[in-house]
C-alpha cells in the first residue's frame, strides 16, 4: 500500500511540475489589430501576453500612402522584431509577400512570391509580422485589386526591415 501511495504522490508532483512549466495559451487576437509591447507589466519583455492594440490606420489617398503607412506599422506592431537603420549585408533572408487586403484594410490573403533560400523561418515571421500589423487603412476608393508586395529584409539578428522604408 505504502509502495502505491508513494507514486501516486510522485504522479501528482510530476503533473504538477508540468502544468507548471507549460506555456499559458495566447491571448485571442482581435482582427489583427493586438500587437505585443516590451515591457509591458506583468509580462516579460517580448511576451506573447504583452499586447496592446495599435491606433486607427490614418486615410490613405493612394497605394504609395498604404504601403508607407503599412511599412510603418509593421515595425510599431514588433518592436522586438523589426529595425529601422541602415541594412547590414548579408542579410539572413529576404521573403517577398503579396498582401491583399479587403476593402477596409483587413488582411484577405498572404502569398509569398519568394521564400528565403536559407532561413525559410523567416517568411512565417513575416506573415505573422505583417497580420499584427493589420489592418492598414480603408482601400475601398483605391483602384482594385487591392494588394501590394513588400520585401522583409531579415538582419543576422533576426529582424526584418521593410524595404519599402529603406
Amino acid at each position: 500500500m505504502f509502495f502505491t501511495d508513494q507514486r501516486l504522490r510522485a504522479a501528482l508532483v510530476g503533473l504538477s511540475l508540468i502544468s507548471a512549466c507549460a506555456s499559458a495559451p495566447e491571448p485571442s487576437v482581435t482582427e489583427g489589430r493586438v500587437v505585443p509591447i516590451a515591457g509591458a507589466t506583468g509580462a516579460p519583455k517580448g511576451s506573447p501576453s504583452a499586447f496592446r492594440p495599435l491606433p486607427a490606420p490614418r486615410p490613405v489617398r493612394s497605394w504609395t500612402e498604404l504601403r508607407a503607412q503599412a511599412a510603418q506599422r509593421m515595425v510599431a506592431a514588433n518592436p522586438e522584431g523589426s529595425y529601422t537603420g541602415a541594412v547590414v549585408e548579408p542579410l539572413l533572408g529576404v521573403p517577398v509577400l503579396e498582401i491583399e487586403l479587403n476593402g477596409d484594410g483587413s488582411v484577405r490573403q498572404i502569398v509569398f512570391l519568394r521564400h528565403a533560400q536559407e532561413a525559410r523561418f523567416t517568411s512565417k515571421l513575416a506573415e505573422d509580422a505583417v497580420r499584427r500589423a493589420a489592418p492598414f487603412g480603408d482601400v475601398s476608393r483605391l483602384p482594385k485589386p487591392w494588394r501590394f508586395t513588400e520585401t522583409f529584409l531579415f538582419n543576422e539578428e533576426r529582424k526584418f526591415k521593410p524595404r519599402t522604408l529603406d
